[in-house]
C-alpha cells in the first residue's frame, strides 16, 4: 500500500488506530519524492527532520489516547507562494530566493493544529502569475500523465505533486483558476471556496483585490472535505474571513436531493476544444441518469477580461512597487509590463471596471435563483508545453490570452465556490477538468455532487504510473 495515493480521510483514521505510525507514512512520502520528483520538479523544497521530530510528538499523542485532529499524521505540501515557518517563501522569483519565514501562515498554523505534517513547498510561476508552472529560480514543473506537457498554474506543484502521488494534499491559492485550472490538466480535485472562507490574514492582506482565496489540491473529493473542515472559519487577523457557518456535515457523502443543474459547454462567447466538450458531456448525460435535472443555460455571459485583469496587476502593483523600483530586472518582464500598465489608469478606469464586476455579481446571483449548482468545462482545453506558451487558436479560431483559462476566474470575480472534477482522458490520456460552481456558501453542494460523482464514475481510482 503506497500511504500517499489511497484518500487522507482514511490514512488519518488509520494512523489513530494505530494501524500504521505518522514516522511509516512520513518516511513513505520522503521515498516518493525522491523517486518521482527527479522527473517532474514539483517540490522545491524540504524540511524532513522537522517533520519527522513532528511525527514522533504525534504518535506520543496517539499512544496518549489523545486524537490529533481530522489530518492526523497526513503529508501535506504547501504552495511556495504561502509562509512555513523555517522555510524560504520565494514567490518563484529570484529576487526573493533568500526570504525565510519566520512563522506559519494561519492556514499552515491550522494544519498542524489538526495533525497534518508538514514535508516541504511546491513550485509555482513567479508570484502565481500564469497558468502555467515555470520560474527562473527553480524551472519547468512537468504534468505527471505526460511530462512533455504543464500541469498548469499557478498551483501547477501541488497539482502534479498530489497526482504523482508524492503527497494525498497540498494547499493552492486561487486568484483566477490557480487552483482549477492545474486540477483540470493535472485530473485531481481542486477546491476553490467561497471568498473569505479560509482566512488570508495579513501575508495575503489585499491580494487580488477580493479575488484571492485559499483551497487544497488532492486525490479524492473527501480530502477536500477534510481540508476545509480543518481550515475554514473566522480568524481574528482576516476581517472577510468566518461571515457564516459551513453547511458541512460530519462525514462526505451524496447529495441528500436531486438537483437543479445548470449547463454551459461555452459561456455564451469562448471556443473550446472538441475532446474537451465531448467528455463533459458525457457526464453531464451521466448526471441526468443520476436523476439530477439539467439545464442548458442559453444566456451569453459578458467579457470580463479587462475586470479580472485590472484587479489582478493592481494588487500586483499594490505588493511589488518597492521591487519594481529595486530588482526590476529580477522580475517577470510580463508581470512588470502588467504592473506599470495598471499604475497608469485613472480613477474613471478604475470605476469603470469596478461596474462591470457589480453587474457580473447579479447575473451570477441570478442564476442560482434558478438552479443549485452551475457546470462548466474547468479550461477549454487539455494540457499544452510544459515550457509554454499557451494556445493561441482553439478549434481554429485565434484566442486572447485570458481565453485559455475563460471559465475560471470569473467566478474569482464573484466570490463563488468552486471546484474540479476530473470528466474523464483524451485519446492522448490527457485530464479533461468539469468545474462545479455554487451559490455562495455552499461548499457542501460541491463537495456532495463531486462525491457522487467520483464514486459513480470511478474516475478518481485511475493514476499516472
Amino acid at each position: 500500500m503506497n500511504p500517499c495515493g489511497i484518500p487522507g480521510l482514511l490514512l488519518a483514521q488509520m494512523v489513530k488506530r494505530k494501524e500504521i505510525s505518522p514516522l511509516e507514512v512520513l518516511q513513505a512520502a520522503a521515498d516518493a519524492i525522491r523517486e518521482k520528483n527527479p522527473a517532474i520538479n514539483a517540490v522545491v523544497s524540504l524540511r524532513i527532520p522537522e517533520a519527522m521530530n513532528e511525527a514522533k510528538e504525534l504518535e506520543k499523542r496517539i499512544l496518549r489516547g489523545e486524537d490529533p485532529g481530522i489530518l492526523s499524521g497526513v503529508p501535506i505540501l504547501v504552495k511556495d507562494l504561502e509562509h512555513v515557518s523555517g522555510m524560504k517563501t520565494t514567490y518563484g522569483s529570484t529576487a526573493f530566493k533568500d526570504n525565510l519565514a519566520s512563522k506559519d501562515s494561519i492556514q499552515v498554523t491550522r494544519l498542524k493544529a489538526n495533525g497534518a505534517l508538514i514535508l516541504g513547498k511546491t513550485n509555482t510561476p513567479e508570484f502565481g502569475f500564469t497558468g502555467f508552472t515555470k520560474n527562473r529560480l527553480f524551472g519547468v514543473t512537468r504534468n505527471p500523465w505526460d511530462p512533455s506537457k504543464t500541469p498548469g498554474g499557478s498551483s501547477g506543484g501541488s497539482a502534479a505533486a498530489v497526482t504523482a502521488g508524492m503527497a494525498p494534499i497540498a494547499t493552492g491559492s486561487d486568484a483566477g483558476g490557480s487552483i482549477r485550472i492545474p486540477a483540470s490538466y493535472c485530473g485531481c480535485v481542486g477546491l476553490k471556496p467561497t471568498f473569505g472562507r479560509i482566512p488570508l490574514g495579513p501575508d495575503f492582506m489585499g491580494f487580488g483585490g477580493g479575488i484571492w482565496t485559499l483551497g487544497p489540491l488532492c486525490r479524492y473529493v473527501e480530502d477536500a472535505w477534510a481540508f476545509l473542515k480543518a481550515t475554514a472559519g473566522f480568524h481574528p487577523l482576516d476581517p472577510h474571513s468566518g461571515l457564516a457557518e459551513m453547511n458541512l456535515e460530519d462525514e462526505p457523502g451524496e447529495p441528500k436531493e436531486r438537483l437543479r443543474i445548470l449547463y454551459s459547454r461555452d459561456l455564451g462567447r469562448f471556443p473550446v476544444e472538441k475532446r474537451v466538450v465531448e467528455r463533459v458531456e458525457d457526464v453531464v448525460r451521466k448526471l441526468e441518469g443520476f436523476g439530477h435535472r439539467v439545464y442548458e443555460l442559453a444566456q451569453e455571459l459578458p467579457d470580463l477580461e479587462r475586470a479580472w485583469w485590472t484587479y489582478m496587476a493592481m494588487d500586483l502593483a499594490f505588493q511589488l512597487k518597492r521591487e519594481l523600483e529595486e530588482k526590476r530586472a529580477q522580475l517577470n518582464r510580463a508581470m512588470v509590463k502588467a504592473i506599470e500598465e495598471v499604475l497608469g489608469l485613472r480613477i474613471r478606469d478604475l470605476e469603470d471596471v469596478r461596474v462591470v464586476r457589480a453587474e457580473f455579481y447579479l447575473r451570477i446571483q441570478g442564476l442560482f435563483e434558478m438552479a443549485d449548482i452551475l457546470i462548466t468545462p474547468t479550461t477549454p482545453t487539455a494540457a499544452f508545453a510544459a515550457e509554454g506558451p499557451p494556445p493561441e487558436s482553439i478549434e481554429g479560431k485565434a484566442v486572447r490570452l485570458l481565453d485559455v483559462v475563460a471559465f475560471t476566474y470569473p467566478f474569482n470575480l464573484t466570490g463563488h465556490p468552486a471546484m474540479n472534477i476530473r470528466a474523464g482522458l483524451t485519446e492522448e490520456g490527457l485530464p479533461v477538468g468539469l468545474q462545479l460552481v455554487a451559490p455562495l456558501m455552499r461548499e457542501d453542494l460541491l463537495l456532495r455532487l463531486g462525491f457522487e460523482l467520483q464514486e459513480g464514475l470511478g474516475l478518481h481510482t485511475l493514476w499516472p504510473n
